[in-house]
C-alpha cells in the first residue's frame, strides 16, 4: 500500500520509491512492483537514453485505489486519534 501511496502522489523512479517507501530491499522492491504492474494497477515506463531511465507510475486501475486508500487512512486515524495525542 505504501507503494501505491506514493505513486498516488506524482510518477516516481526507483530510488525514489525506494527512499519513499523506507526500509525496504531493492529485491523486495522489485518484487513488488512487478506484482502491482502484471496486476494492472502500476505502468513501468523505460526511456531509451544513454543512462537508462526508468519511471513508475499508476494506471487508471491503480488511481481508482484513491478512494479506497483514503478511507483507510481517515478511518485509522480517526480510531487512533486519541491514542497518538496522549503519546
Amino acid at each position: 500500500m505504501l507503494i501505491v501511496r506514493d505513486l498516488l502522489e506524482r510518477t516516481m523512479r526507483f530510488g525514489e520509491l525506494q527512499r519513499s517507501v523506507g526500509h525496504i530491499s531493492q529485491k523486495v522492491l522489485t518484487q513488488h512492483l512487478r506484482a502491482l504492474e502484471e496486476s494492472g494497477l502500476v505502468h513501468r515506463e523505460v526511456y531509451a537514453e544513454v543512462s537508462p531511465r526508468v519511471e513508475y507510475s499508476l494506471t487508471e486501475l491503480g488511481r481508482s485505489l484513491k478512494p479506497v486508500h483514503d478511507t483507510m487512512c481517515r478511518n485509522w486515524g480517526n480510531h487512533y486519534k486519541k491514542k497518538i495525542s496522549k503519546a
